[in-house]
């Protein structure tokens, strides 16, 4: 049995590997939901036993050849994992990669295992996000081990497909990993009209104005980015299982099903590009729209403060004009003795026209530079 380096068994006193503490999973318990959620041995296509445990499925496999384990787990504990990697002899960095979890999709050989780690989606229509969930697939000769990290995807499902096709079934682990690759690309179709509706309304938010879309746009190109992440390597994954094929006996007929896949992930891969750029598209016509608005404002704003301006000098123009007169009337208006003007004969005219020169000058100058 394998020796896994860097994790505690039984009596050991080893600290566990610094990984773990990355665990997303770590300190999260499921208490109502079983960690094996199926353990089956299948013959010739057909489910032939149901071993109680994970011992009892590798006992199996000794004693039947020609058989193969498929076992599928939900959150398992680190103890579950390293016990399958000890049975199974799992390399450890691929048993690392499964317990420590948020793995970028990919696939890894490891002598006659192959890991694999594939990122479902799938879209809530409720809160219009996009969830996205991880598996690790270690593939080997005459067994198929699932961990899922997520409720995505339904493996149950592939299960009973798979079980109900005995021809395809019968052809073995490579067999198993295409039916699976292929729910979890087909799970992808409704992540991509779910985005493209978001898209749409985004669209007509932008053009109706509303304020709030910019974020809108920027957590949508968040999850945009994430999908295309979690589709990008699969095109050339799956690329890589058909050009090594005839080293691992694959078939002809599971070469097609795979073409088949890898056209449906690329077909993926270009919609979520063109998401990707749709997106910058709109923050562009977004901002220049904002632009515009300010702009437009701005030059509200200027063309009230001008005609404010234009108030304000009218009314600074006829207040010095009234001004003058005021001022006139004031000083003749004084109660001192001795001003030699009050008792002369053209005072009172000389004051009038003192008056009425002085507004006129002063209308003359204001109109000269359009003040009034």
């Amino acid at each position: 049995m394998a020796r896994v380096k860097g994790f505690r068994r039984s009596g050991d006193n080893r600290e566990e590997a610094p990984e773990h503490s990355m665990d997303p999973r770590a300190g999260e318990e499921h208490p109502y939901r079983p960690t094996v959620i199926d353990n089956a041995i299948y013959q010739n296509g057909e489910r032939v036993d149901n071993p109680g445990s994970l011992a009892d499925a590798f006992e199996r496999l000794k004693q039947m050849p020609d058989s193969m384990a498929w076992i599928g787990l939900y959150r398992p504990k680190e103890w579950e994992l390293v016990k399958l990697a000890e049975e199974f002899e799992l390399h450890e960095l691929a048993l690392e990669d499964a317990i420590v979890g948020s793995q970028r999709a990919k696939a890894d050989r490891y002598g006659d295992t192959l890991f694999v780690v594939l990122r479902a989606a799938r879209y809530l229509d409720d809160v219009e996000e996009v969830a996205f969930g991880e598996l690790h697939l270690f593939v080997g000769p005459n067994f198929v081990i699932t961990v899922r990290h997520a409720e995505a995807p339904d493996l149950q499902g592939v299960r009973k497909r798979m079980e109900s096709d005995p021809d395809l079934l019968r052809q073995g682990p490579q067999a198993v990993l295409y039916a699976i690759l292929d729910a979890v690309v087909d799970g992808y179709a409704p992540v991509v009209a779910g985005l493209q509706k978001d898209i749409e309304e985004i669209e007509a938010e932008v053009f109706s104005g509303d304020p709030s879309v910019s974020r809108r746009v920027y957590e949508l190109s968040g999850e945009v980015i994430e999908f295309q992440r979690a589709t990008a390597p699969l095109v050339g994954m799956i690329h890589a299982f058909i050009a090594g094929a005839a080293k691992y006996g694959v078939n002809d007929e599971l070469q097609s099903y795979l073409r088949d896949v890898a056209d449906h992930a690329i077909t993926v891969t270009e919609r979520i590009s063109a998401f990707r750029q749709m997106l910058q598209n709109i923050l562009v016509v977004n901002s220049t729209l904002v632009t515009q608005a300010q702009n437009a404002e701005m030059a509200r704003m200027t063309e009230a403060s001008i005609q404010q301006g234009e108030e304000v000098k009218k009314i600074s123009a006829w207040a010095a004009i009234l001004f003058a007169p005021t001022l006139v009337g004031t000083i003749y208006g004084m109660n001192f003795d001795f001003m030699p003007e009050t008792h002369w004969v053209f005072g009172y005219p000389f004051a009038i026209l003192l008056m009425a020169a002085v507004c006129m000058v002063l209308y003359m100058v204001f109109k000269r530079r359009d003040w009034l």
